[in-house]
């Protein structure tokens, strides 16, 4: 068979192969020599060189070549080219990581960052990231100092333990406690509290890789004070209790209370660890949401808890151990420590989030703010919304309603547990739900905007909505709707 390469084209894509520019010809065009000034001359050698070669692929390539209009549209006009190499270099220069509208209710959103970050931490950023700091330095003696100082302090009050530090989130906690005080021992666990965490991590998995060996006690829906006991040999290390804060089991289902895992922990000698995750340090129920507080578990007897700083705590992503002070110097201690320490952009926005409990400032602290927003001001809210947003929209084109609805905690957290709130119900006569659900998410013209669709609407929950962001996701919603 006769070589691609070398096969006859017909004249057409042989005309339109000849057209193609050198990539010294188009880095002499005005568009191009004013990026060579932005960006270093080889990038944009390099992307030039990736646009021909896709260009002679197209041309050369076995479609029709009405297929190859676009390029054939590139090769006759000089210009729609440099602009088209142009766009290909912005978008290598452009921030992948971007603002979007959070308006699906969910406050936790996992894939939508978490927890959102008081405000303040953008000043304290300003002072301690972007300067020197002393970070690790003891002002008062001139030597060097330990970064925990910054926040251990703070996370003691907060929880009531002895001692706390701070890693890089809850999955390396669980991985430090245990190689810490379990490598090479055995760890008794609950079968119903092996879980899976988010993207298909799995907490027995993360056991592992500590080399403390997994021994499980119990069935998945009952476990006893006694399969404790009866599991502890002279290879225990620790008893591990998951809190299963991402799922729920119900029904014919038993295990021991904290209490009476706390007083086997003190019987027998072995520390009581134990995974919270989602970091609930004050009351929520008036709000609507119940989930063990850390504090409790402390005062319970738990040796050390761990639990993540992004979640019900509305801070950075972090994973924090709190306890007693022989335990957390331990672990400290290990060599892992200083691989999953956090940095001091996590320390700064630690210490904001941590100040604002200390004052009470609950305001302060987004998750904490939209958690507490009550279903009259969030009906306030949605009805001046509405109000602003119609005579923005074709007349007799669209549908919009002010509805009764569900918010969620996410990330997480209390999974079977929903908070009240009003939503905006959009329908369209152009555009299907789930194809205004596309449209915002796409937003060509401004701000991407996350809904949900349900029950062939278009659904807008403005509880997790900025106040601020209220004239952009009006602004997207109008051009969508067109």
């Amino acid at each position: 068979m006769q070589n691609r390469a070398n096969r006859a084209f017909s004249p057409e894509r042989a005309e339109l192969l000849r057209q193609i520019p050198s990539v010294d010809e188009l880095l002499a065009q005005p568009r191009l020599a004013a990026l060579a000034g932005r960006v270093e001359r080889s990038l944009l050698v390099e992307v030039i060189r990736t646009a021909l070669a896709d260009l002679r692929s197209r041309i050369a390539g076995e479609a029709d070549l009405s297929a190859c209009s676009e390029a054939t549209v590139l090769l006759t006009d000089p210009r729609a080219l440099e602009a088209h190499l142009q766009a290909a270099v912005e978008r290598l220069l452009a921030h992948s990581l971007q603002q979007v509208i959070n308006a699906t209710g969910v406050i936790l959103h996992t894939n939508l960052g978490r927890a959102p970050l008081p405000e303040a931490i953008v000043d304290e950023f300003r002072n301690t990231a972007m300067r020197y700091s002393n970070l690790e330095y003891d002002l008062e003696a001139g030597e060097r100092g330990k970064r925990d100082v910054h926040t251990s302090a703070m996370l003691e009050r907060v929880t009531g333990a002895e001692a706390a530090i701070v890693v890089n989130n809850c999955a390396a906690a669980v991985l430090l406690v245990l190689a810490a005080l379990a490598r090479g021992g055995e760890v008794l666990v609950s079968r119903g509290e092996l879980i899976e965490i988010g993207d298909g991590f799995r907490i027995p998995e993360i056991m592992a890789q500590s080399g403390a060996v997994l021994h499980e006690v119990g069935t998945t829906n009952r476990t006893r004070l006694a399969d404790y006991e009866n599991a502890i040999s002279e290879s225990t290390r620790l008893l591990l209790r998951v809190h299963p804060s991402n799922f729920h089991i119900s029904g014919f289902t038993e295990k021991p209370s904290l209490e009476e895992l706390a007083a086997l922990s003190a019987r027998t000698g072995l520390p009581l660890v134990e995974d919270l995750g989602s970091g609930c340090v004050v009351d929520l129920s008036a709000s609507g949401i119940t989930e063990p507080l850390v504090r409790q578990s402390i005062a319970a007897g738990v040796s050390l808890v761990m639990f993540s700083g992004d979640k019900l705590l509305g801070g950075p992503q972090a994973g924090i151990i709190a306890g007693k002070r022989d335990l957390v110097v331990r672990v400290r201690r290990h060599p892992l420590f200083r691989a999953l320490r956090v940095d001091k952009l996590t320390i700064t926005a630690l210490e904001v989030t941590l100040g604002a409990y200390l004052r009470a400032a609950w305001d302060e602290v987004p998750v904490l703010r939209m958690i507490r927003a009550n279903v009259t001001e969030l009906q306030r809210r949605s009805e001046n919304f509405l109000r602003g947003l119609r005579p923005e929209l074709p007349p007799d084109e669209v549908e919009l309603e002010v509805a009764d609805g569900s918010s969620l905690a996410g990330g997480g957290s209390t999974p079977t547990q929903a908070l009240p709130t009003k939503v905006i119900r959009v329908a369209s006569a152009r555009y299907s739900a789930a194809q205004l659900e596309q449209r915002l998410r796409r937003a060509p013209a401004g701000t991407s905007v996350i809904a949900r669709v349900e029950h062939d609407r278009l659904v807008l929950d403005l509880r997790t909505v900025f106040p601020e962001q209220e004239p952009l996701l009006a602004k997207t919603l109008s051009a969508a709707l067109r």
